[in-house]
């Protein structure tokens, strides 16, 4: 069940629901725990002070356990990249609890990837990181962390560490700073950084304390880290510490003029000494978001009808600092460098039935040019503009979509008549022309739509072959007039498949979303010889017909880019830009189209 509505049923559901939904998903959930790095959407879980769990022979491990059990059996489901604990692990830092902890992190270890560093309470607060030995630096410390995969590294006293992530597709640095840290832990953190230049994470236990409204304020060893370490970096977006209560939150500006937003996290003062609430970070990098909310899964995981009243109240915070949402433009305050063109032949292969790019050397689109097919099949385009077409109807353009192999695409101008527009169209005996492709297919192209999306452009198409229904047998359709196959927009900006499968009359139409404009899409149709299913950026979109469809009812005739006949005429060009285009002769997966994880 997802988070959202597992939480609501915490609070609402019978007992027996609950119990079902609970116990009945975890053990898939557990053997499904895989974290998808490439995924836009991921977590981080934040754990803030644990010492009341973990306080002389008043110990009680079990709610942390559960937390620990809970993100274990949601890792897949939240895709939780990481947990970091905020410090105060315990309450006296004695050998005792210390250990004790340690082996409730046992739970975790080589399964969940997390950064701990320590409070206050784990060693001598009066001391910095120079403090040399401890029971916690001898449980906690880099001898452990170095056994994940994503343990970058400590500073040579080993109470400040490093961690890089991979998630979205990038990497992240969450640095885990002592209590108290030095200078030369903070030159050690400077360096860190200027090693790794991504975005970057500090947690710590002391940085900032918040006023009952929860606006938060820097304390005099948070100023001091804001001064020496994290104005100076514009890579930190977000700071995270414990020690402090009530929660709160501000937003900072740093040297760069950019916002860094300041959070505290700690519920020790709650009941059951927080029972080991977390608070998860959901980073959104579709919608640029970070949604934040904070719950304790030991009183998630009771059964509603013998939950105590505190337990009850206390399962899910909904303050504004415990459950909120940020804006954060991550592509724009850190950009990725675009990936480098790939060579035609890192995407074609056998399969491959033609493939069109226009990063040629000095490719031409004057009337008569050629555009080569490279894969080999001797599928070449020659450019023709329609009758009422100046030069400008057609052009090179190094727009590209960020996925696709070619920088580079063509600029259409086409509108409604009097024919005005270009097409590309194969030679009279090209071998795609009379493909039926019986035992499946894949199409697919880079388009992107003007913004603004000016003049009528209804029913404009985007590849075709050309071809009346009628003359192939088939009467199923709008009209025998149209094309047995075609790709084209409505008004409403609704992508349209239209195609007239070669065995049986059945003429299977699928519609996407409103296409949005001023932004590249990679369209792809795959069909498995059986049905035809249509793709936006990866996304199976809603309208698929189950009608069969077998094959595609080609007539010979050529197959056409920038536009669909009618009557074997062209009435209107495509308007706005088109990147590569790749016809496959089998049904590829989403993760084996070009763009592959670029979808932007």
């Amino acid at each position: 069940m997802e988070r959202r509505n597992l939480l609501r049923a915490a609070v609402a559901a019978p007992a027996a629901t609950l119990v079902t939904t609970a116990a009945g998903a975890a053990p898939a959930q557990a053997a499904a725990g895989r974290f998808d790095a490439d995924s836009p959407r991921f977590a981080i879980a934040v754990l803030p002070d644990t010492q009341y769990l973990f306080d002389a022979d008043s110990a009680d491990p079990a709610p942390l356990r559960e937390t620990f059990g809970y993100l274990l059996e949601q890792r897949a489901e939240d895709n939780i990249a990481f947990l970091t604990h905020l410090g105060d692990v315990t309450e006296h830092g004695t050998e005792q609890e210390i250990v004790l902890a340690g082996q409730t992190f046992t739970k975790i270890d080589g399964k969940l990837p997390y950064s701990v560093l320590a409070g206050n309470h784990d060693v001598n607060g009066s001391t910095d990181d120079q403090r040399g030995p401890s029971a916690y630096l001898s449980t906690f410390g880099p001898q452990r962390q170095r056994k994940s995969r994503t343990f970058l590294g400590a500073s040579k006293d080993g109470y400040n560490s490093a961690h890089l992530i991979e998630a979205a597709g990038r990497q992240w640095l969450i640095l885990a700073l002592d209590w108290r840290i030095s200078d030369g832990g903070l030159a050690w953190a400077r360096e860190t950084l200027k090693n790794h230049p991504v975005p970057a994470i500090v947690t710590t236990h002391d940085l900032a304390y918040a006023d009952d409204a929860g606006k938060a304020y820097l304390s005099g060893n948070g100023q001091r880290l804001w001064d020496q370490l994290v104005k100076g970096n514009d890579q930190i977006f977000l700071t995270l510490n414990g020690h402090y209560w009530p929660p709160g939150r501000a937003v900072l500006t740093n040297d760069a003029g950019h916002d860094v937003h300041v959070h505290i996290t700690n519920y020790q003062d709650r009941y059951y000494g927080g029972a080991g609430m977390i608070r998860l970070y959901r980073f959104d990098l579709v919608r640029n978001r970070i949604d934040v909310e904070t719950f304790a899964p030991w009183f998630l995981a009771r059964d509603p009808s013998k939950r105590t009243p505190l337990e009850a109240e206390t399962i899910e915070l909904t303050s504004d600092v415990d459950r909120f949402s940020l804006d954060f433009d991550f592509g724009r305050r850190f950009p990725l460098a675009a990936p480098a063109p790939r060579p035609a032949a890192q995407v074609v292969d056998r399969h491959t039935a033609a493939y069109w790019r226009f990063d040629g050397n000095g490719q031409s689109v004057a009337d008569g040019a050629t555009v080569r097919d490279l894969s080999g099949k001797g599928n070449h385009l020659t450019v023709r503009r329609l009758a009422n077409s100046t030069d400008q109807t057609l052009t090179v353009s190094a727009e590209h979509h960020v996925g696709a192999p070619a920088h580079a695409s063509l600029r259409f101008d086409g509108g409604k008549g009097p024919d005005r527009g270009a097409i590309l169209h194969t030679a009279a005996d090209a071998p795609i022309n009379g493909e039926k492709f019986l035992g499946g297919y894949t199409i697919e192209a880079f388009v992107k739509l003007p913004e603004p999306f000016e003049g009528d452009h209804a029913w404009m198409g985007i590849l075709s072959w050309e071809g009346r229904a009628g003359d192939a047998g088939k009467h199923s359709g709008w009209s025998d007039l149209e094309p047995t196959c075609s790709l084209n927009i409505s008004g409403e900006r609704f992508l349209q498949y239209v195609l007239y499968s070669e065995i049986g009359d059945h003429n299977p139409t699928s519609w996407s979303h409103a296409l949005p404009t001023g932004v590249w899409q990679h369209l792809a149709v795959v069909n498995d010889g059986k049905r035809s299913i249509v793709y936006v950026n990866g996304s199976k979109i809603a309208r698929n017909p189950t009608q069969p469809a077998q094959g595609i009812a080609t007539l010979g005739r050529p197959f056409v880019l920038g536009a669909t006949s009618f009557d074997l005429k062209y009435g209107q060009g495509f308007y706005g830009w088109i990147g590569d285009v790749r016809i496959t002769g089998r049904a590829l997966r989403p993760a084996q189209f070009l763009p592959g994880g670029h979808y932007r």
